[in-house]
C-alpha cells in the first residue's frame, strides 16, 4: 500500500510516520507513507497557495492549483497517469476529467468511471462523512491513497468537484488543520494491513471491529493493592474464557454505547446474554 499526504507541515506527519507500529509497517515495505508540501507547487514568486474568497468574506481560501498540481506530481511518480474522478463525476454530474501526459501537461479526458487501482483521494474537512471502523476496513484494501490536508478558512470548491474521491471527517469539532484528522485516519488503516501488528488477531478483536467494545483486559500480577483478575481468566479453559469475553464485550457496550447494538449481528447466545444482563441491571436499580 502507498499512502501520500499533501500538506503543507510535512513535519507534521514524518515524526508519526517514523515511530511504533506506522515506523516499523515501513521499515517493513508493508506500506510506503509520504508527504508531499503543496507550496512547492505554487508556481508563484510569493508561494502562496491561497487568497481571498470571491464574493468576500473573511478567511482565506485555498486555490485549486498547488493541490491538483501536487496530486498530479503524486500520480507521476506513482506511475499513475490518470486522476481518479471525484464522486460526481463518477455519478455523471460532470463531463471531464483530467488526465495526465509524459510532459506532465494536463489534458481533458472524457472517460467512464475510475479504473480499479486508481488512487482514493481524500479530503479531511467537517463536511466529510464520519469516519469509523467500517470505513477503515474499506480504505485498507486501496493499493493508493492520497489525502489532502488544508487550513484556513476552506478549500476552493473546485477541488472537491473534480479532484476529491471521498471526504472524512473525524468528528463535530473544529482543528487548525487536517494533519491530525489525516494521521489517525491512516494509524488505523496501516494497523489493518498484513504483517503490521505482532498479533494478528489484535486488529480483529479490537473495539468496533467486531460491532462491539472490547472485553476488559488483565496482565500480571493476578493481584494488585487487593485487585484481583477475575478467577475465570486463571482457569485456562479457553473456551469459558471466550464466552466470558463475549458477554463482558456486551455489558460494556450496553452500558457506554447501546447505539452500536442496534445494527451489530448477534446470535441468539448473545440475545439470551443481552437479557440476562439488562434483568441484572434493573435488579440492581
Amino acid at each position: 500500500m502507498r499512502i501520500d499526504v499533501l500538506t503543507l507541515f510535512p513535519e507534521m506527519c514524518e515524526g508519526v510516520f517514523s515511530t511504533s507500529i506506522l515506523g516499523k509497517a515501513r521499515e517493513k515495505g508493508i506500506v510506503s507513507l509520504n508527504t508531499v508540501n503543496f507550496r512547492d507547487f505554487s508556481g508563484n514568486k510569493h508561494n502562496s497557495v491561497d487568497d481571498t474568497p470571491y464574493g468576500g468574506g473573511g478567511g482565506m481560501v485555498l486555490k485549486p492549483d498547488p493541490i491538483f498540481a501536487a496530486v498530479e506530481h503524486v500520480l507521476a511518480a506513482s506511475g499513475n497517469l490518470e486522476l481518479p474522478r471525484s464522486e460526481g463525476e463518477q455519478a455523471g454530474e460532470a463531463d471531464n476529467v483530467h488526465t495526465i501526459h509524459d510532459d506532465g501537461e494536463a489534458a481533458e479526458y472524457n472517460g467512464e468511471s475510475t479504473a480499479q487501482g486508481k488512487p482514493r483521494v481524500i479530503l479531511m474537512c467537517p463536511q466529510g462523512r464520519t469516519y469509523n471502523q467500517q470505513i477503515a476496513e474499506e480504505l485498507a484494501q486501496e493499493e493508493h491513497l492520497i489525502f489532502i490536508c488544508g487550513h484556513y478558512e476552506g478549500y476552493d470548491e473546485r477541488i472537491r468537484e473534480h479532484l476529491v474521491t471521498d471526504e472524512l471527517s473525524i468528528g463535530d469539532y473544529v482543528l487548525t488543520g487536517g494533519e491530525l484528522p489525516a494521521l489517525t485516519v491512516i494509524d488505523s488503516i496501516v494497523r489493518l494491513q498484513p504483517g503490521a501488528l505482532g498479533n494478528e488477531t489484535s486488529a480483529v478483536t479490537d473495539s468496533f471491529s467486531t460491532g462491539l467494545l472490547e472485553y476488559p483486559h488483565y496482565t500480571r500480577p493476578a493481584e494488585f493493592r487487593g485487585w484481583k483478575v477475575p478467577d475465570i481468566l486463571l482457569s485456562g479453559h479457553h473456551a469459558n474464557i471466550e464466552v466470558w469475553r463475549r458477554e463482558q464485550a456486551l455489558q460494556r457496550t450496553l452500558e457506554r454505547r447501546p447505539d452500536l447494538l442496534e445494527t451489530v449481528e448477534l446470535t441468539a447466545k448473545d440475545k439470551a446474554a443481552l437479557k440476562r444482563l439488562k434483568e441484572q441491571g434493573s435488579n440492581r436499580m
